[in-house]
């Protein structure tokens, strides 16, 4: 009979491991699609200045042709990569978005014309906001995916994590060293 409590109680305390293991990794997965919405609504927001900054650019910098409609095409194939969570080659996309963007405003510092446009200014300034923003966002995303990559990876949780079919999360990083470095404005 002693014996039987104990296996009984041994039962219980494993099935409640087992449950408390799987709501955190319930959570953390939650955590992660939740803190990439955040990282896809900021996105989103530079997606939609880009439009706005070549209409404005196109009367001005007339010379910059090849490089705004490199940025319309790039932001046409980041915004069909859209979605709950990031596909692998979204990064590389918006890594390139990002470069060309910072590219575009560094060589537009030779338009005197536009240095002085107000509307100019403010998407200047409304783009190195979003800029910011996306990095905030994207550091909140990477550590919770952490957060899950290591429950998903850990003893015992991975154990509990096969059982129940979670993956680790992808990580969203820039592929290309290029990407990492700050343009070099030229005088």
């Amino acid at each position: 009979m002693d014996i039987l409590v104990v296996l009984v109680g041994l039962a219980i305390v494993a099935g409640l491991v087992l449950v408390v293991m799987h709501n955190g990794l319930v959570s953390a997965r939650a955590h992660v699609r939740e803190s990439w919405s955040g990282v896809d609504v900021e996105l989103k927001r530079r997606h939609d200045l880009v439009p706005n900054l070549v209409e404005t650019v196109k009367g001005h910098a007339a010379h910059e042709k090849s490089v705004l409609e490199r940025l319309v095409e790039l932001r046409a194939s980041a915004e069909s990569m859209r979605g709950d969570l990031p596909r692998r080659d979204l990064a590389a996309v918006e890594g390139q978005l990002a470069s060309t963007l910072s590219r575009l405003v560094a060589r537009l510092e030779a338009y005197p014309e536009l240095k002085s446009d107000q509307h100019f200014l403010a998407l200047q300034a409304e783009l190195a906001n979003t800029e910011d923003r996306i990095q905030g966002s994207l550091r909140f995303y990477n550590g919770n995916v952490r957060e899950l990559n290591v429950k998903c990876e850990s003893f015992p949780t991975n154990l509990v994590a096969g059982l129940f079919g979670f993956q680790p999360a992808a990580y969203f990083k820039l592929e290309d060293a290029s990407q990492r470095a700050a343009p070099l404005v030229q005088p």
